[in-house]
């Protein structure tokens, strides 16, 4: 990492660190709470970089936030730069289908070895985004500063869930053969350029705060917070969005010219 003390200031942590299971749980807390979920430059139709300065460009001095890819690779090369172990894994996405769909992997995943033990942290998961840290050896539900999650075992693989409204639903599976940078090269740029993937057919943006989620699909912007439900509401405009995207998600859209033709486009 280029700027480790820019960045652990534009996360808000604020202590030296050191390698161990606090500091790595502060840490995912504070990037998951400082650095928004978003597809903008899918849904524009531009390239999204992997190089490892431009994702730090993008999401620590541009005012964007990123997708999976982006969000876990600065997050581990962080997590290195501090002293710690960390793998890249890629994951098969199965929110909102079985568990056991065939799907493809295009989800950046990383385990965090530190205290004798391998960890699960992921910040790129959107509108589910994990804020805590998972035992990989635990099978049980384990709390996080957000929802419960759990780790369990599909097969040859580990399936994520996470408690949704008293219901576990499935995430994501992953095996935990390393990957390699250049191997999610392929699956950024299908997600990116593929008229049928979802990030380019529709806006998904989400942040987390201590209080709970703000996602927002389309023109429809929904407030899930913890032990009190949700609200929900439907922006009237393109100018709402491009609102809620500078108010509520703190995304600076100055560099995206043709982001508001390209909303009005949804409505049409």
């Amino acid at each position: 990492m280029q700027d480790l003390s820019g960045y652990l200031r534009h996360i808000g942590f604020g202590r030296a660190p050191a390698v161990d299971l606090a500091t790595l749980r502060e840490v995912v807390l504070c990037h998951a709470l400082s650095i928004p979920f978003e597809n903008l430059d899918a849904l524009t139709g531009r390239r999204i970089s992997l190089d490892p300065a431009d994702v730090e460009r993008k999401l620590l001095h541009q005012g964007r936030g990123g997708w999976c890819f982006e969000q876990n690779l600065l997050l581990g090369n962080a997590l290195r730069a501090i002293g710690f172990p960390v793998v890249d894994l890629a994951a098969r996405v199965v929110w909102g289908r079985e568990a056991d769909v065939v799907a493809p992997r295009t989800h950046r995943v990383l385990k965090v070895r530190v205290d004798h033990r391998d960890w699960i942290v992921d910040v790129g998961f959107g509108g589910q985004t994990l804020t805590g840290v998972l035992d990989l050896a635990c099978l049980e539900s384990q709390d996080t500063p957000h929802e419960p999650f759990r780790l369990r075992r599909l097969g040859d693989e580990h399936l994520m869930e996470s408690q949704v409204a008293g219901q576990w639903l499935p995430m994501f599976r992953f095996d935990l053969h390393p990957q390699q940078p250049i191997d999610f090269e392929a699956a950024n740029f299908q997600l990116v350029h593929d008229p049928a993937s979802h990030f380019t057919q529709g806006l998904r943006v989400s942040c987390v705060t201590p209080e709970g989620r703000h996602v927002l699909r389309g023109f429809e912007l929904a407030h899930h917070v913890l032990g009190a439900g949700s609200r929900r509401e439907t922006l009237q405009d393109v100018e709402s969005v491009l609102g809620a995207l500078r108010d509520v998600f703190a995304i600076d859209t100055t560099g995206l010219p043709e982001l508001p033709a390209k909303l009005a486009s949804l409505r049409s």
